[in-house]
């Protein structure tokens, strides 16, 4: 579909909007007219990486959206067209919400909003239970390897490939399954060995 261009006010005929592999070639060249529509491309889902994983309300947010958006425009001599573009920038994103969190040490804290019970139906009689029970799930996942406890929400609760993971957090496709792996074993045996969590679910299957 063609776009009408417009020269001091007047038309001026019609330009071929640029593809995703055009547009990243012509911002890696250096072209700066194409810097505003890079960025009206990619804002969106750099914007939706960062709530999904941070929160809209977490007051770095807006700082956090501009700081991934200029490293995904760094890292753009690594992009060679092996995923969509807007893959490369969830991943980049992820990345840059990664560091982010684990320097302001906020695990414990993503760790309870990922869990959180609120749109979980309950009757009032469960919704203590299952806040306990969240709480105790938050617990173990603060206590594992952090490596593990990330891999298990990236790829368990959030969706993301075993390759995104490892673009995430810095690691190997084969260090993000082994970490997977080890880390779904680890939750499991953690919540089959914990009482509380068993009394729990005992208490939700009675109600």
């Amino acid at each position: 579909m063609t776009k009408l261009r417009l020269v001091n006010g007047e038309k001026a005929g019609y330009v071929e909007p640029l593809d995703d592999a055009r547009l990243v070639a012509a911002v890696r060249s250096g072209n700066s007219a194409m810097a505003g529509p890079f960025y009206d491309r990619t804002r969106g889902m750099v914007a939706r990486t960062v709530q999904r994983l941070l929160g809209a309300s977490d007051s770095d947010f807006d700082d956090l959206v501009q700081v991934a958006l200029i490293e995904l425009l760094r890292s753009l001599d690594r992009y060679r067209g092996e995923c969509s573009l807007d893959t490369w920038t969830a991943t980049i994103s992820a990345n840059v919400v990664y560091k982010h969190i684990r320097r302001r040490g906020l695990e414990r804290h993503i760790f309870a909003r990922e869990l959180a019970p609120e749109d979980v139906p309950q009757t009032a009689h469960q919704r203590p239970v299952l806040r306990g029970m969240v709480e105790r799930v938050m617990h173990h996942l603060a206590q594992m390897a952090h490596e593990r406890a990330w891999t298990f929400l990236l790829h368990d609760v959030h969706g993301y490939s075993l390759e995104e993971v490892a673009g995430i957090t810095g690691a190997t496709v084969a260090a993000a399954q082994s970490r997977l792996v080890r880390g779904r074993r680890e939750v499991h045996e953690r919540i089959a060995s914990d009482p509380d969590l068993a009394g729990g679910l005992d208490a939700r299957e009675d109600s």
